[in-house]
């Protein structure tokens, strides 16, 4: 196995319809509506030399791999200290200064080979909620001002839950009244609490007893119902997203072999676009099941993701860039940018953040790829063997870029 695809592993990972965003925040994992599409408009058409004008940079957020979630008038994420301290901050989104930080528990599978022990996932924020899930299962729900405790679980003590190699790498999914997460296992696969109170709600008891996969669940309408579209070490999933029960399974672009489906799906009507470590491709959802539309591994299916805009999808490779059309998975175009990358897309232009640390901005248009400028973070942390793996945020006019330890904000308006 490459050391590239290992790396697959470290999903920083997601979902779709139900989400607590108002107007331009980005309080979840991949914006508003959790396709990686930021609202904001009026972005500028490209950048100076040195890239936009920095704002504000802390460097004492924690080691993680998790994005950040900018709600209100502050920025949420997860970080962890060493293998025994995990923990949630929120800092002010004027300039960084931290207003809390809440222990939530110790780093998961820390003796995990390769070796990327640390923080992964992305907070939920609704309201006067934050709801976050370390990397050893301990799923939070804390007050958005102090930072307070208001009920906690643990996915593999109360549920069972059986997690991969690089431990829980999902951020909860907001479904009105429901949190849903992914413990794995046999008995709760994947489970439905009640967010204000964490009262299970639903179990689903998915065939096969998976582990949990390393991405987080999406909704999806099909068939007139509401699904939950979730990875599992072995495949794709469909779940009704009311009862808990049970629907398909769709395993055609996975290789078992591996388990590392690190990768956000794409919703679009009743259409998938997945990705994996060892093939891509768009499968058709029916009430009961999903078949596949077209498979191909050269397309996009890293663990930097994919964004669709309009009819074309953008997403990372294992080199760097490439544009996709969605109805018949033919390459429009390739191009190794800023090598392997994370990508976010807003006002038709898409905002790469290598996994080498540098920032490029590229517009989102099928006929070539088009770079508009590019630029390297100042501060940037001593990665050792691990790389800059969290997905950039627009927020505000604003773009968050997390390295590690490091968050960087710029202005972009």
């Amino acid at each position: 196995m490459s050391t590239r695809l290992m790396m697959l592993a470290l999903g920083v990972v997601a979902c779709g319809l139900g989400t607590a965003a108002v107007a331009d925040d980005y309080a979840q994992w991949r914006g508003p509506r959790r396709d990686g599409v930021s609202l904001e408009k009026n972005i500028a058409a490209s950048w100076p030399a040195g890239g936009p004008k920095l704002l504000w940079q802390v460097k004492d957020a924690g080691f993680g791999y998790g994005s950040v979630s900018v709600a209100g008038e502050r920025v949420v994420s997860i970080g962890s200290t060493g293998k025994t301290d995990e923990y949630v901050q929120a800092r002010s989104l004027k300039d960084g200064k931290l207003l809390w930080q809440t222990r939530i528990g110790k780093v998961g599978n820390p003796d995990q080979q390769p070796n990327y022990p640390g923080a992964r996932t992305t907070p939920t924020v609704v309201g006067t909620s934050v709801y976050a899930l370390g990397s050893d299962g301990d799923l939070a729900c804390l007050d958005t001002v102090s930072g307070k405790v208001v009920w906690q679980k643990n996915l593999q003590r109360d549920f069972g839950g059986k997690l991969g190699i690089w431990a829980y790498s999902e951020s909860p999914l907001i479904d009105g009244d429901k949190v849903i997460v992914t413990p794995g296992g046999a008995d709760a696969t994947v489970v439905a609490l009640d967010r204000k109170t964490g009262a299970v709600i639903w179990k689903c008891a998915v065939p096969g007893a998976d582990v949990a996969g390393y991405a987080s669940a999406m909704l999806m309408e099909s068939g007139g119902s509401k699904q939950v579209v979730q990875y599992m070490g072995k495949g794709l999933v469909g779940i009704d997203a009311s009862t808990g029960k049970f629907l398909w399974r769709f395993d055609k672009t996975f290789d078992t072999r591996f388990q590392m489906h690190a990768f956000t799906p794409i919703i679009d009507g009743n259409q998938v676009y997945t990705g994996s470590a060892s093939a891509q491709g768009v499968a058709r959802v029916g009430a009961t099941g999903a078949d596949a539309v077209y498979i191909d591994k050269r397309l996009p299916g890293s663990i930097g993701g994919a964004v669709k805009v309009g009819g074309y999808v953008y997403g990372a490779s294992q080199t760097g860039l490439m544009c996709v059309d969605f109805a018949s998975g033919k390459v429009m175009w390739e191009d190794r940018s800023v090598g392997p990358n994370q990508i976010c897309a807003v006002d038709g232009k898409l905002i790469v953040h290598g996994e080498n640390g540098d920032v490029a901005l590229v517009a989102a248009t099928p006929g070539a790829y088009k770079e508009l400028g590019r630029f390297t973070p100042a501060g940037a942390p001593d990665r050792g063997q691990a790389k800059a793996w969290a997905y950039p945020v627009v927020s505000g006019g604003k773009l968050f870029i997390r390295d590690l330890g490091v968050f960087s904000v710029y202005a972009i308006r």
